[in-house]
């Protein structure tokens, strides 16, 4: 098999922003550093949030001064807003990944605003930006599920897709925020969506809180699409979202994938060292079971007999 399956790392943003341990500048720089070592070339590396609702993203200018481009890497910073988007394009980010949720409950808690305030707030962006100006992607966020507002209808989904394909986004997630997706679902959802993004290409996130993370992973592979974020370590996990655990960790992920003959150019034991690294400093046990168990076993040479 020769499809090429691409790995979005997340875990220097959504995977630190939920901790109580706040990593230093200079971890999360390293901690960048070992991930493009070990193959990640997409990275979403800050969040240009307020440091006084999310501490654990504070010193995005800082990290991304200190992260010089380079060809074949991009360094991504999470965007809520246009004060978000011009920090994100002045700070030197490669992408800009606007969050729109599609629920109010969760949009207003976590934003604090409506889901359409959020796509007019994303019209704006794109209507701002220059041809110089880094790309745009777009993330449905709570997608499949909200933990305020109940199960989130499909065709509003679609509709913010629809909107966003309008105003010629580079890239289109569906993020299940709080791990409520399972992979019948996801197809569902990936088909419809697909209709209303036209070429835009898609993009998943999925959190394994309810342990359904990696199904629905496949399920959307199997549905056509080729980029999946993941989180080195299984770390991660939304502060506005009651009971959160972690994204999918890119171990499990890459294990996964790389078994049925898929490439990510990622390589699998330096993600299993980095995810018990961080984990360690975080003061917490390595969420991603293939951090645990290993990848494929080696084979054993036989025992001599006894005697």
């Amino acid at each position: 098999m020769s499809r090429r399956i691409e790995i979005v790392e997340v875990g220097p943003r959504d995977g630190l922003q939920n901790e109580k341990t706040l990593f230093e500048v200079g971890q999360k720089l390293e901690m960048i550093a070992r991930l493009e070592a070990a193959g990640a070339r997409r990275m979403e590396v800050v969040s240009f949030v307020n440091p006084k609702r999310v501490p654990q993203m504070a010193g995005a200018e800082e990290i991304m001064a200190a992260l010089p481009h380079r060809e074949g890497r991009s360094r991504i910073g999470l965007v809520l807003n246009m004060r978000g988007w011009e920090r994100c394009r002045d700070a030197g980010c490669d992408e800009a990944n606007v969050v729109v949720c599609a629920s109010d409950g969760f949009g207003i808690r976590n934003q604090g605003a409506s889901v359409d305030e959020q796509v007019t707030a994303l019209a704006h962006i794109m209507g701002a930006r220059k041809k110089e100006d880094p790309p745009v992607t777009m993330t449905v966020s709570v997608a499949f599920g909200c933990p305020f507002d109940g199960e989130v209808p499909e065709e509003r989904v679609v509709e913010i897709v629809r909107a966003a394909a309008d105003m010629r986004v580079a890239e289109i997630a569906l993020a299940d925020t709080i791990g409520v997706a399972d992979p019948w679902t996801v197809r569902r959802r990936v088909e419809a969506v697909k209709k209303a993004a036209g070429h835009i290409p898609l993009r998943l996130h999925f959190h394994d809180t309810r342990n359904t993370g990696l199904a629905n992973a496949f399920a959307g592979v199997e549905a056509g699409v080729d980029i999946l974020d993941a989180s080195v370590g299984g770390l991660g996990g939304c502060p506005f979202a009651p009971n959160a655990t972690g994204n999918i960790g890119t171990e499990d992920l890459v294990y996964m994938l790389e078994r049925a003959g898929y490439e990510t150019g990622y390589d699998l034991d330096q993600l299993i060292g980095i995810g018990v690294w961080a984990s360690d400093l975080l003061g917490k046990r390595v969420a991603s079971s293939v951090a645990k168990a290993g990848g494929f076993p080696k084979p054993q040479p036989a025992a001599a007999p006894a005697g």
